[in-house]
């Protein structure tokens, strides 16, 4: 076996330069590969670690208007959601829902510290909201169910509402704002790509709008589901318990508006695999053209051995060693300007992880060491396949003929 390779090595050496041509194609279809399935990777991976792909398991429920006539009421009725909704789906769909909170949304008011003041909206909440939605509390804490419980006048700022009312997040503990003419202890604050809401207890601000039990935004948590049936499934079955309660066909789209995140979720997923298997056929397709190279190589190589091939054929040579010799130089020319390909890749990958560091939709470019697997498992497969058809017609050579060839 030392033998073999210390001849493939031989071989490779004397057409230097056609080798390294070669090489070059096939480290540049692996690199694109690698770079182009690290990319796919990091798309994938910022989705699944966003507020959608961690709360996938969320429906959101706002008040519509019927489009359909149901039990003598006309269509074109107001639905509004209601705490009484809220314990309707606790009771009804007790074996898939986790949690059920309402959300109260104030109107616009002016807020005031001691020197500043900003124009807002408030957000009623339970202390389920921070995990619903991924809020990252920097200082003190969130809501919690005693604040709840004892309609507890405490706030939790947005890091930007907070610099701007108390000059910065931290000095805004403890401290007391004014919301609409009472008075609230800033107990918390939080950070979030995209919301700024301003937190109160659900139960303080069912009090500041008298009481009503009509909520801006029913949060449903949902366990269990896998499949899109299952996610369509649940939310007919919210439809049906709501219907009950309000009084309006299950069958009715516009009565209320439910967000299914988990099957918007399921689409995406969708899409990040079409995403994933794109880049993998647009980087076999570069890798190709490296490996039908490297057949070419072989294939100029059986002609020019040929007296080489009948003088070993003529002396005894089994043709399964002729077989190995040929296969095996391709696949250490494709495995050895492979790796070089995977660590230009993989530089690559660090590159674009940190030029990327800072943007939302790629996280993590990096090759890990199953992709890396999967490349090597490939180069040896694409290797033997580039050597298969030269030593295919390595075997046909005849000795008397070949040894007549100069």
């Amino acid at each position: 076996m030392f033998d073999l390779f210390n001849e493939i090595l031989q071989t490779m050496r004397t057409n230097k330069l056609r080798t390294i041509l070669t090489g070059i194609a096939v480290a540049w279809g692996i690199f694109m590969l690698i770079v182009l399935l690290g990319f796919a990777k990091g798309v994938r991976t910022a989705f699944e670690d966003s507020p959608m792909g961690q709360t996938s398991n969320v429906l959101q429920l706002w008040s519509g208007r019927t489009s359909m006539p149901f039990n003598g009421l006309g269509a074109g009725r107001t639905i509004p959601v209601r705490e009484r909704d809220m314990k309707a789906l606790r009771h009804d769909i007790v074996d898939n829902v986790s949690a059920v909170s309402g959300v109260l949304e104030g109107n616009t008011v002016v807020m005031r510290s001691d020197s500043s003041s900003i124009s807002s909206t408030y957000s009623g909440v339970y202390p389920i909201m921070q995990r619903e939605e991924q809020l990252r509390v920097t200082n003190g804490r969130f809501i919690n169910d005693r604040d709840v419980n004892d309609a507890s006048k405490v706030v939790v700022l947005e890091e930007r509402n907070a610099t701007t009312l108390f000059g910065s997040p931290q000095r805004a503990i403890g401290r007391i704002l004014d919301i609409n003419g009472l008075a609230f202890k800033v107990v918390g604050t939080y950070e979030h790509r995209w919301i700024s809401s301003v937190f109160i207890p659900y139960s303080c601000a069912k009090a500041m709008n008298g009481f009503s039990d009509v909520l801006g935004t029913i949060r449903v948590n949902v366990e269990g589901m896998s499949t899109q049936e299952e996610a369509e499934a649940i939310e007919r079955s919210i439809r049906e318990s709501i219907g009950r309660s309000e009084s309006f066909h299950p069958d009715d789209q516009s009565a209320i508006w439910i967000w299914n995140r988990f099957a918007n979720y399921l689409s995406q997923q969708t899409a990040m695999s079409v995403l994933n298997w794109v880049m993998w056929i647009i980087g076999l397709l570069t890798l190709i053209t490296g490996i039908v190279g490297v057949s070419n190589i072989m294939f100029v190589s059986v002609r020019e051995r040929t007296h080489e091939i009948g003088i070993r054929r003529a002396i005894g040579a089994r043709p399964r060693y002729i077989l190995t010799q040929i296969i095996l130089e391709g696949v250490v020319i494709t495995t050895l300007f492979g790796y070089v390909g995977i660590l230009l890749g993989t530089v690559a990958g660090e590159i674009m992880a940190y030029s990327f560091a800072d943007v939302e939709f790629i996280k993590d470019p990096r090759v890990d060491v199953g992709l890396a697997f999967q490349v090597t498992a490939l180069l040896v497969v694409a290797g033997a396949f580039a050597g298969l058809f030269p030593a295919m017609r390595a075997l046909k050579i005849r000795p008397v003929e070949a040894l007549r060839t100069e």
